[in-house]
Formats: structure tokens, sequence, C-alpha cells
């Protein structure tokens, strides 16, 4: 089943939006593989936090964005380089980077509208 386009973008921003939340401040000395595994442990300290809070996936948004900061760990995870024993596992790492670098680039090519401003829509005296 193919998405609607507003559909694919609140997708596509959700995950882009958790990778964006859960990177942390570059230390000019940390290689890649340092920041992807900081990246990764940060969106899955959120994935944990959200899942002890258990609505038994009742909340459809709350599991949303739960997935969008789970995709964010197992991509980061991959990037790092921690799944290279387990071959399945870097299947679905590698599944994880390709739908984040999509959400990245849709999301840089179609940013969020910004909300207007209510000064501007109110009208002058």
């Amino acid at each position: 089943m193919l998405a609607d386009e507003p559909r694919k973008h609140r997708f596509y921003e959700a995950v882009e939006g958790a990778s964006a939340a859960c990177r942390p401040v570059i230390d000019p000395l940390a290689d890649d593989a340092q920041i992807a595994r900081d990246t990764a442990e940060a969106a899955l300290e959120v994935v944990k936090r959200r899942s002890q809070r258990g609505n038994d996936g009742k909340d459809h948004l709350a599991v949303f964005i739960t997935d969008a900061y789970a995709t964010v760990t197992m991509a980061y995870h991959r990037a790092a380089g921690t799944y290279t024993i387990d071959k399945e596992m870097q299947q679905l790492g590698t599944a994880a980077v390709h739908l984040l670098t999509i959400a990245t680039s849709y999301m840089t090519a179609h940013p969020p509208a910004e909300e207007p401003d209510e000064a501007a829509l109110s009208p002058t005296a």
C-alpha cells in the first residue's frame, strides 16, 4: 500500500525529527563511529523511556513516535558497525539507514510549512 503524500510527509518528518533530536554535540576529535554510537544510544534511551510508559499500543501517535526513534537507533547502530557479526540485524540496520537517508532527503526537499504569524493574520486598524 502506498502512503498518501501527507502521511508520507508525517512519517519522514517523525524519523528525521527523531534523528535530529538524538544527534550529540559533535566533539571535533570524535570519530564517525563514536558519533554514530552516541546517536544510537540517545535514540535507544528515548525508546526505553517511552516503552516503560506502557500504553499497550492504544495511543497510535505514541507508538508512531517510538517507532521513529527505534528506526534511528537501528540506523545509527548499523552506521557504528554494531551489527558486523549478526547478518540479519545488519540487513535490518541497512534498511533503517536507507529509510533515514530517504527521510532526510525528503525533508530537505519538502520542509514543513511554517505556521503563519498571528500578527500577520490579524487585521490592522
